[in-house]
């Protein structure tokens, strides 16, 4: 089933779990969805976390160093749940924790938690079935990773096994932000609408109005993730939920007259 975007363009803000605390993280995450957001990934902080850039890892690194771990992450995802019912909520992991966890023990929680979908970042989708089958079992959205350089018969696959929405990457590298949008984001979503009606979100970079404003062309979606956590850096856990609110806020200027 398709994760809703109730805005046009829509926005899908990360947030890396713990990060300056659960407690805190929670109070962002609601802030984020009263002004606007559609979907909040909980970023669960991982130690070796190869698809992030400098500002997520750091973040990653203080939640762990706080006590940080999966289940904590779960938690939340129900508290915010109970709290805001019509927000998308998105686990975003790494394989790792979810493999330590136990993959039918995670899948069963997250549901209980009211997680709409999972996006497992370094997790193949030619070597999803377990996953494909843990997630189904329990009605959780699959969503995989597509990257510019996918070939056809994987973005086919991604396409077809995605449940929630296709998660376009604007340019391969790291997790971070940049100063412009690549010219390939356009292309690489129009590849993946060959094979799907889910809604498309692109991120890798995405920072600004701008940036937001570029992929309303041609994508439903844009993912936010290191410009919020960077600002969440720079914030104290009393400022963070107002300064956050505001950012998201100004992402959407451009494009009031386009709300729904």
């Amino acid at each position: 089933m398709p994760i809703l975007f109730n805005h046009k363009p829509g926005l899908v803000i990360y947030l890396t779990a713990g990060d300056p605390s659960i407690d805190a993280t929670r109070e962002i995450a609601l802030a984020a969805i009263d002004a606007s957001a559609d979907v909040i990934e909980l970023g669960v902080p991982f130690s070796d976390p190869l698809a992030d850039g400098p500002i997520i890892q750091r973040a990653s690194e203080r939640a762990l160093a706080r006590g940080t771990r999966l289940k904590d992450v779960l938690a939340l995802a129900r508290e915010i749940r109970a709290a805001r019912p019509a927000a998308g909520l998105v686990i975003f992991s790494y394989l790792n924790p979810i493999l330590r966890y136990g993959m039918s023990r995670f899948a069963d929680d997250a549901a209980a938690a009211g997680v709409d979908g999972v996006l497992a970042t370094d997790m193949i989708v030619e070597e999803a079935a377990e996953y494909l089958a843990a997630m189904s079992r329990v009605g959780l959205a699959p969503i995989f990773l597509a990257a510019p350089t996918s070939p056809d018969a994987r973005l086919e696959a991604i396409a077809t096994h995605s449940k929630g929405f296709v998660y376009a990457i604007s340019r391969v590298g790291v997790t971070g932000t940049q100063q412009s949008m690549a010219a390939d984001a356009a292309a690489l979503v129009a590849r993946i609408r060959r094979w799907t009606r889910l809604p498309v979100a692109v991120g890798f970079g995405i920072s600004n109005a701008d940036h937001v404003a570029q992929v309303a062309e041609f994508a439903d979606a844009a993912v936010v993730g290191s410009a919020i956590v960077e600002l969440v850096e720079r914030s104290t856990p009393e400022t963070a939920p107002g300064a956050v609110a505001r950012f998201i806020k100004g992402l959407r200027l451009p494009h009031a007259a386009l709300a729904r």
